[in-house]
């Protein structure tokens, strides 16, 4: 077949593939990225459901605008107002079919073949393939516990003068980390200075377990002048209320929206009506802050716990940042006293174990670190945590 030149320059997700492997009896999975099935508000869904079509069966059946459904563009607009962002309007955002179609968006009104592109190292796997499919030349700008280098990243965007820089600031994917508050406020300075686009990709933002993080990057544009103008911020409901539904949002200056808009309308008309009508609903019962407050305190403990085993289990031979929020642990293997300090060879021995998780390599644009892995406390309920985390100790 003659297919396009462009998929030359992705492959099949790592990810996708090792799930591949999890049919096997009693393996236990850190290797996922979803939340876990057992916390979505069901009934909170329910009565979403059987409101929006009381309410409004035809708008919520029926096509619908490719920006979004009014209401749910309303409660949206509202909902990020309890995070700092002021006077936001419903037509200062597009509903997209989860974040990453968002994602996917800007790939096409932003980038063209040899375009470079400035990501995080590591950053979630999706984004390298999806730019990579526009023909981006991915960039890679280091990241540690506080987030991504800030200084390393002005010295990336002077010589590359990219396209746009695309971070996962608060509990990065797969990193978990997040950017303080001071080079918050230095990528927005970066931002008007290189009058360079700045994407902020915020899927867990709303998922920590003590203090609340800082405040968005859109937020704290508000205190540097001009640097609104040069914000494109991606939400996304998938992991704090439920993937299914498929409910995202891109935040972005009206010009960038509007060839969104455009582009969206080619991909698949609008997203689903009935999904955003049931988000509307839910957002306008009030029960998102509950909803929150369960996961947090879920997640919370099953990261502590994580934490705790892979202290006890592995001890020198693993190093990490205990983090404080989101669904992740992003390791590195030392090879102390002998042991495995390759990421891919461990994942080989752990399924031995029958227990599984992510390589860290495939979620760097360049030089992949073949030490590093990704493990994700989400779906495996405490006890699962421990027996898994004491397999992974007996492979090491």
């Amino acid at each position: 077949m003659p297919f396009a030149d462009r998929l030359n320059n992705v492959e099949t997700s790592a990810i996708r593939e090792l799930f591949k492997l999890l049919g096997k009896p009693g393996i236990i999975s850190f290797a996922g990225g979803f939340p876990d099935s057992a916390m979505f508000d069901v009934s909170g869904i329910q009565e979403a459901v059987n409101a929006a079509l009381a309410s409004e069966a035809g708008g919520a059946l029926q096509y619908g605008a490719t920006e979004g459904y009014n209401p749910l563009r309303e409660q949206l607009a509202s909902f990020m107002g309890t995070k700092g962002v002021a006077g936001l309007k419903p037509e200062d955002l597009i509903v997209t079919t989860g974040s990453q179609q968002a994602l996917d968006l800007l790939g096409k009104t932003m980038i063209d073949p040899g375009d470079k592109v400035i990501v995080e190292g590591p950053t979630f796997l999706a984004t390298i393939q999806c730019f990579r499919l526009y023909g981006a030349d991915l960039v890679s700008a280091p990241v540690d516990a506080d987030g991504v280098d800030t200084d390393r990243l002005e010295q990336l965007i002077a010589e590359h003068k990219p396209k746009f820089v695309y971070l996962i600031p608060t509990f990065g994917n797969p990193s978990g980390a997040m950017l303080s508050l001071a080079r918050r406020k230095k990528v927005l300075e970066l931002a008007v200075k290189y009058q360079t686009l700045i994407v902020e990709d915020d899927p867990y933002g709303d998922l920590y377990f003590g203090d609340a993080p800082p405040p968005s990057i859109l937020s704290l544009s508000a205190d540097v002048p001009g640097s609104r103008d040069f914000i494109a911020h991606c939400g996304s409901l998938s992991k704090v209320l439920s993937p299914g539904l498929r409910v995202g949002w891109m935040i972005a200056p009206a010009e960038l929206l509007a060839k969104a808009t455009m582009c969206k309308q080619f991909s698949d008309a609008h997203t689903s009506t009935f999904a955003q009508a049931t988000a509307a609903q839910y957002l306008k019962a009030g029960r998102m802050p509950a909803t929150l407050a369960n996961v947090r305190k879920v997640y919370g403990e099953r990261a502590r716990a994580m934490g705790d085993a892979l202290r006890r289990e592995l001890g020198d031979a693993i190093s990490f940042t205990q983090p404080q929020g989101g669904l992740f642990f992003w390791a590195r293997l030392t090879g102390a006293n002998g042991t495995v300090a390759d990421g891919a060879e461990l994942a080989k021995r752990a399924i031995e174990k029958n227990v599984a998780f992510v390589p860290g390599a495939p979620f760097y644009a360049k030089d992949p670190d073949h030490a590093t892995l990704r493990l994700s406390f989400a779906t495996a309920d405490v006890a699962k945590i421990e027996e898994g985390v004491k397999r992974l100790g007996q492979a090491i």
